[in-house]
């Protein structure tokens, strides 16, 4: 069945690969970008199928009318892809406050307008299919780029949250965890002020950064494509083959230790005065 998607970030990578592949299948699409010249072609190309419209994410008044306006548009929204994000490079002590409020409105705060917009119309129609693009780094971190991982991990918690709240309207959420691919993604990342300290390791760091095998981005299209078509799709989906081992190493480590430290953890609880969480899965499930 052919299926309408909106489309943050659609000028390049993914949210690019994505739409197009969406439109030569038969699918339509609001394909947006900061610049709706970015996203123009796409009507040339595919006329009627597409609408692109310009979209900032950090601009609140312009998600609130864009949002109703492309589901007006094509009278139902089927998947919603909040792609929009912006990258930073910088050690935890270089980032000033202005660089980090900046990076979280684009790559969290900015999700959230779209969503606070989609989801009334969502919810009213009882359908519809909310794809958050996270990354790999949403599941574990790395120096330099650690405010980046914590806008991942930040959106990883909200969709995480979403799922169990919207599940009983009709509505699934994934969040599409993409590894290193050979994008534009970081080209104009923002960058903070280099401190001597770091410059060593940097230069390294960068040098091996250089060096990490990335994956082709259009391979992702038809893993994106069956996503959208399942029936039953999962919460998370990683995108590149090192996704899964990342995880493992990753968990186990984290679970090794949490296990180590069980018998101080426990103690630190004292006497329990309120029951345990389990009420939390049960209310899930009842709502379901």
């Amino acid at each position: 069945m052919k299926k309408t998607w909106l489309i943050t970030g659609a000028s390049r990578g993914f949210g690019r690969i994505w739409a197009e592949a969406a439109l030569e299948r038969g699918d339509q699409v609001t394909a947006t970008a900061r610049k709706v010249e970015d996203v123009a072609d796409l009507k040339e190309r595919f006329g009627d199928a597409v609408l692109p419209l310009a979209l900032d994410v950090t601009n609140a008044e312009q998600v609130k009318r864009v949002v109703p306006q492309a589901f007006a548009h094509f009278g139902r929204l089927d998947v919603l892809v909040n792609n929009a994000g912006t990258s930073f490079f910088g050690a935890t002590e270089e980032a000033s406050d202005e660089q980090i409020r900046d990076l979280f409105d684009v790559n969290y705060i900015g999700m959230i307008r779209v969503l606070r917009a989609a989801l009334p119309l969502l919810r009213q129609q009882g359908s519809g299919h909310i794809l958050g693009v996270s990354s790999g780094l949403g599941i574990t971190s790395m120096p330099l780029i650690g405010y980046y991982c914590a806008t991942k991990w930040a959106v990883e918690a909200m969709h995480e949250a979403l799922a169990q709240e919207v599940k009983a309207f009709g509505l699934h959420v994934t969040l599409v965890e993409p590894g290193a691919y050979a994008t534009e993604f970081g080209k104009d990342s923002g960058i903070a002020d280099g401190m001597e300290a770091y410059a060593e390791f940097r230069k390294r760091f960068v040098s091996m950064l250089a060096g990490v095998e990335r994956g082709d981005p259009d391979a992702t299209a038809e893993a994106v494509l069956k996503l959208v078509d399942a029936e039953n799709p999962p919460l998370r989906l990683g995108l590149g083959s090192t996704i899964l081992p990342r995880a493992r190493a990753a968990y186990a480590e984290r679970l090794a230790t949490w296990e180590a430290w069980d018998d101080v953890a426990n103690a630190a609880m004292g006497v329990p005065k309120t029951k345990s969480l389990a009420w939390v899965d049960r209310l899930v499930q009842e709502q379901a």
